[in-house]
């Protein structure tokens, strides 16, 4: 078979960060990944469901609401793919994310979409975590440019 694009990455050569993986068409995927690939600590699947509900609910209630195909977590663990349509700007996705990630480090309260009805594993969520783990990308995210999201940019951090 044909080597997927996700799969041409030099995982080895970048971090924490943001970066685009792909453009098909107007839909540009984003690759935001909050820990090192590889690097032997990974986001448990309960901080990991709980960033997801609360990440999703924040980008599809922002202002650009219309631009916003998916988010969804990395198997590996990584991270997640944000995908958009292209009239969304780059600055304008780093700025989403940041603000996402804030919100997300001070929620307090209910989990979005946390029932028997509205989620298929909705008994496996860590707010606490998820709190802390969305911190490192976002610390990293500030002063993030639009030439960043370029994987080439990049040298290995």
């Amino acid at each position: 078979m044909k080597k997927i694009a996700s799969f041409q990455v030099d995982h080895t050569k970048f971090g924490v960060g943001m970066y685009i993986s792909r453009i098909d068409g107007d839909i540009i995927t984003y690759d935001v990944r909050m820990v090192k690939p590889n690097g032997g600590t990974y986001i448990s699947n309960p901080s990991l469901h709980t960033i997801e509900h609360l990440f999703a609910t924040y980008a599809r209630n922002s202002g650009f609401t219309e631009s916003i195909i998916y988010v969804g977590p990395m198997g590996c663990r990584t991270g997640f793919y944000l995908l958009t349509r292209d009239n969304m700007s780059g600055e304008d996705a780093i700025q989403l994310v940041k603000e996402a990630y804030k919100f997300i480090s001070e929620y307090e309260g209910e989990i979005p979409g946390n029932s028997i009805v509205e989620c298929g594993n909705y008994l496996e969520h860590d707010l606490e975590s998820a709190r802390k783990d969305v911190l490192p990308l976002l610390q990293k995210l500030d002063g993030y440019t639009a030439e960043m999201l370029n994987y080439s940019y990049h040298t290995g951090e």
